[in-house]
């Protein structure tokens, strides 16, 4: 039969003062002894609060490799602590990757100690996956950043969220554990800001609308996702109309509250207004080219999707402060928008 445990808060497992004994070796190697403060706290959790540059699974996996004994034996996650345990855990350094660092072309908006905030352009894959074994935004990511103090026990970025291959625009990306675990639990929650610009087709009835559609993997496409009622995970996408051409497009502003995959192209897509350029859910670059007025010159090619992400806001690990960074359009979308205002005024013109 287990035994009844009455809950303990943090403060009553970790008050002010100090509630253990601390002996710190070199290397990283700090050894722990146990006072009856901290009786009955996982083993795990206890380590999370000592440690707190590492995350929590972080310090899961160490125990399970054996990098933690309790009175100099392995342990496990779960064990309960007693008064005049000693704790003794080694911090390996990180592994070195299997990646090799490259250039890739990519800005980078705002950078300290603990993220980056990088302004990717379209055309870059951000992991690397079969057909895009180097070149990625993780590559360029290693070959810049040289400060990196390992997630999970790796020397990588701590990729937390991802942006389509030609999606342009804001990411963060963490440098150690706890910014990671921190910036990871907020997009979990949907704590975070993401805001898009989206070209589409069509000219909407309203100003405005909210997407509470379910998001799941095609069935009979597997590398596609569709609107599904059963068995879908909850997706809302709030846009808004920001501009209306004359020539049948509309430039949207959108918000995100949750992240699937390709969300906002299979929101948009479902209501009958694709993103301009979208290959997947649109009509792609072909429909483009036959365009009466991009065959008779008067409009850019469009070579891919235009959605951008404009603007990313969330709470800093550091500090706990809140920050937002923004990225002007790029420089293709830019000129398509231009050509349609363009248009617009000409028409204008001619009507009057």
């Amino acid at each position: 039969m287990k035994k009844n445990r009455s809950k303990k808060t943090w403060t009553e497992f970790f008050p002010d003062a100090p509630d253990t004994e601390v002996d710190h070796e070199p290397d990283r190697i700090p050894l722990f002894t146990v006072n009856h403060l901290s009786q009955d706290l996982r083993l795990d959790v206890f380590l999370t609060a000592k440690l707190p540059e590492l995350s929590r699974s972080r310090i899961q996996t160490l125990i399970k490799n054996g990098f933690v004994k309790v009175n100099q034996q392995s342990s496990k996650p779960g064990y309960r602590l007693k008064p005049g345990d000693t704790v003794h855990i080694t911090v390996p350094p990180p592994e070195t990757p299997v990646i090799i660092p490259e250039p890739v072309k990519f800005r980078i908006m705002h950078e300290d100690d603990s993220l980056i905030i990088v302004d990717k352009p379209a055309g870059v894959v951000v992991h690397p996956a079969p057909g895009h074994a180097t070149g990625t935004l993780v590559h360029g990511l290693l070959n810049h950043c040289h400060d990196l103090s390992g997630i999970g026990g790796v020397l990588r970025p701590g990729i937390v969220h991802r942006l389509d291959k030609d999606t342009s625009g804001l990411m963060v990306v963490a440098k150690n554990d706890r910014s990671h675990a921190a910036l990871s639990a907020q997009f979990k929650a949907g704590k975070v800001t993401k805001r898009y610009m989206a070209l589409v087709h069509g000219c909407p009835a309203a100003d405005g609308q909210e997407i509470n559609l379910p998001i799941a993997r095609n069935p009979g496409k597997r590398k596609e996702m569709t609107v599904s009622l059963s068995g879908g995970r909850r997706a809302l996408t709030i846009w808004k109309k920001i501009e209306q051409f004359q020539s049948g497009f509309t430039l949207l502003s959108v918000v995100i509250k949750t992240g699937r995959t390709h969300q906002i192209r299979v929101h948009l897509s479902h209501i009958g207004h694709p993103v301009v350029g979208d290959p997947v859910y649109g009509y792609g670059s072909r429909w483009w080219k036959r365009h009466p007025f991009c065959r008779k010159g008067l409009l850019p090619p469009v070579r891919r999707q235009m959605l951008h992400a404009q603007r990313l806001g969330f709470i800093h690990p550091d500090g706990e402060r809140y920050v937002e960074f923004e990225s002007p359009l790029p420089a293709d979308m830019d000129r398509v928008l231009l050509v349609l205002s363009c248009m617009d005024l000409q028409k204008t013109k001619i009507l009057t």
